[in-house]
């Protein structure tokens, strides 16, 4: 069986990590440190780069144009049903409820009072002494009045 020192199983595994780098794509320069040949560089490589770049700009361009004219034909579709049902779009409808709001609160520093729904608070309040006596029978009422 064959013995390793730990400093000895740092540097093989620094050695395998570096050879591993430089044949998978890793940085360039590591292969060179190790010995490795320079890469030859292809004359037209930036040519085809040019080429390739703009063939992936016109793709792009292609499909703006595409889902813009989808989007287009939905939003005539869209307009249409409007029309139909009377609705409006949700943000004129959102701009007109923040617009009666702002217009409710015009003047006032603070929130917007909150609706009291009707029937509530309009009657006087009975005291819990008037709401006990409608419960006992009349003879009791009788003795507490008096």
């Amino acid at each position: 069986m064959l013995t390793v020192s730990p400093r000895g199983r740092l540097s093989l595994c620094l050695m395998l990590l570096c050879f591993s780098l430089s044949f998978s794509g890793g940085p360039p320069d590591v292969g060179k440190m190790l010995g490795g040949e320079e890469k030859e560089e292809d004359p037209d490589a930036a040519t085809k780069e040019e080429e390739r770049q703009e063939a992936l700009r016109q793709q792009e361009e292609e499909r703006k144009g595409k889902y813009a004219k989808m989007e287009a034909e939905r939003e005539g579709m869209r307009q249409g049903i409007r029309d139909k049902y009377g609705l409006k779009k949700r943000e004129e409808a959102e701009a007109e409820a923040a617009a009666a709001a702002e217009e409710s609160a015009e003047g006032s520093l603070t929130r917007p009072k909150k609706l009291v729904p009707a029937g509530c608070g309009d009657e006087e309040e009975e005291s819990i002494m008037d709401t006990v006596m409608k419960y006992l029978p009349g003879p009791l009422q009788d003795m507490l009045k008096k």
